[in-house]
């Protein structure tokens, strides 16, 4: 019998065409290279060394898209015939930008903005074959209600390191971030990190 895993592999090689089952993810992120495996994808990891600078003036939709094709371009130079894939994910409250925490002191900071109150996820995606010209950009937002957490919660959520790379000082997917989230409207993935159903069918393009 197959286990779960690798029914989702056989399934997801069936619905895609071929040529876009291989991709080259511009990052380290152990989230999205999980996602992107668990569809089946074969994989190539060229993280790009692109700075993550926030542009304040920006809407954070445009934002992302613009970090994350500015990932894509970088990796794509070096793969020109394979679909590139890059990303970036921002957490936004009332029109503020949260990216990583620069410290265990930012982290906390970040949690008691975020506690008790709703904010979006925004995730960046863009995809870029060189060698025929295709690049599509696109971004989706999804709405996280935070509990309310106390300093004891946040003091120790912290103190286990996680938080520490994430945007907005938090995970959904797997540590207890999961948690503090009381609701959540949109694609669940796109907090995740890369928002899987938008993700498919921007890769139809590819065709």
């Amino acid at each position: 019998m197959r286990n779960f895993s690798e029914s989702v592999s056989v399934g997801a090689a069936g619905i895609l065409p071929g040529a876009c089952m291989s991709i080259v993810l511009a990052s380290s992120s152990p989230r999205r290279k999980k996602l992107l495996e668990q569809l089946g994808f074969t994989l190539t990891i060229d993280p790009s060394s692109v700075e993550e600078v926030f542009d304040e003036t920006l809407e954070p939709s445009i934002m992302a898209r613009n970090l994350a094709s500015l990932k894509a371009e970088e990796v794509a130079r070096r793969h020109p015939s394979q679909i590139v894939l890059g990303a970036d994910t921002i957490v936004v409250l009332d029109g503020l930008m949260l990216a990583k925490p620069t410290d265990a002191e930012d982290a906390k900071s970040m949690l008691r903005l975020l506690s008790g109150r709703s904010h979006q996820v925004w995730t960046g995606v863009s995809l870029i074959r060189q060698s025929s010209s295709t690049h599509v950009s696109f971004a989706e937002c999804t709405e996280v209600q935070f509990a309310a957490l106390s300093d004891h919660e946040i003091d120790a959520y912290v103190a286990t390191g996680s938080p520490l790379d994430k945007a907005g000082a938090y995970g959904i997917q797997d540590d207890w971030g999961a948690v503090f989230i009381s609701g959540i409207g949109g694609d669940y993935y796109n907090v995740v990190g890369l928002p899987l159903h938008a993700l498919y069918r921007n890769l139809l393009k590819f065709a």
